[in-house]
């Protein structure tokens, strides 16, 4: 009789050091922090905002009302056209300004520490803070503001700085573009420090003029950098609040009223928390789409 032969099977020993449960272990602590503090108050927004809940009282559930509501309401898309603008004219500023500050900062030489540490100051301090502050310069006759233009020459000293549209929103812009560049500041210098220096000193023997330099080196090498800054600082103007609260409530009328103002009208001063909440979906999914293009169109290429 000819003897087949037995087919054993190889089973792969366990890991002695990774047991199969300890990975499991190790990312539970994180699958429920994510999960009590995003996806269930997540769910319970998107619950809201098929109700007409009105933060007090009772509620009933009114399906895609809300939305549909939302889409068509001319409040809502004057406080977009708004936020739209405001985060036009302080973009580009704050991105310029802070490439400016990391290349003066960014080489390690006498005063460099003490310059960084200045021009980081205001937003370290916060535009809450600052806010604060600008309510009592802005004022009509009290206000430095009004004290050091009609020292120069330059007005009667007497603006309502704060109860006309343009001219507070003048004042709020050129208050971001001081406070938020220092964090943009901050981003390049960390990636312009990075880049070797013999690639500058070759180029340099190759005859590259300074400009050529930072625009052929400096801006590709630190690419995701600038991405990184600019998302920031799109999406912080998207989402601002704080200042425009403390310095003019959304006034006069709602000449400065951003999206989060109007949601933050909707919600606590009319008491309609449903529609409130589906207005705040609609922005998250805006910012998230304006956040993927930025990444798409900033992304370094292989």
């Amino acid at each position: 009789m000819t003897a087949h032969p037995s087919h054993s099977v190889v089973r792969r020993p366990r890991s002695l050091t990774h047991p199969p449960r300890t990975g499991l272990l190790l990312v539970a602590p994180a699958i429920l922090l994510v999960t009590v503090f995003a996806l269930v108050p997540l769910a319970f927004a998107l619950y809201i905002s098929v109700t007409n809940w009105p933060l007090v009282g009772e509620y009933r559930f009114v399906g895609p009302d809300n939305y549909r509501l939302a889409l068509t309401d001319p409040g809502m898309w004057k406080a977009i056209r708004y936020t739209l603008l405001y985060t036009a004219i302080v973009t580009g500023p704050i991105l310029v300004i802070g490439y400016g500050l990391a290349v003066l900062v960014r080489r390690r030489r006498r005063g460099s520490t003490v310059l960084r540490t200045i021009f980081f100051l205001p937003f370290v301090v916060g535009l809450t803070t600052l806010s604060y502050m600008l309510v009592l310069e802005a004022q009509p006759e009290s206000g430095a503001i009004n004290r050091i233009l009609r020292a120069l020459g330059l007005s009667g000293g007497t603006t309502a700085w704060l109860v006309d549209g343009p001219l507070a929103t003048v004042l709020i812009c050129l208050l971001v573009i001081w406070t938020v560049p220092g964090l943009t500041m901050i981003l390049l210098m960390a990636a312009m420090q990075s880049i070797p220096a013999e690639t500058y000193e070759a180029a340099q023997i190759d005859g590259a003029s300074w400009w050529q330099r930072e625009w052929r080196i400096t801006i590709p090498m630190i690419r995701q950098n600038v991405a990184i800054a600019l998302i920031i600082s799109v999406i912080g103007s998207l989402l601002a609040f704080n200042q425009f609260f403390i310095l003019t409530r959304g006034g006069p009328g709602t000449d400065t009223m951003t999206i989060v103002g109007y949601i933050y009208n909707r919600a606590f001063v009319e008491l309609q928390l449903g529609s409130a909440t589906a207005i705040s979906l609609l922005l998250v999914v805006v910012v998230a789409a304006v956040t993927g293009a930025q990444f798409l169109l900033l992304r370094e290429k292989d």
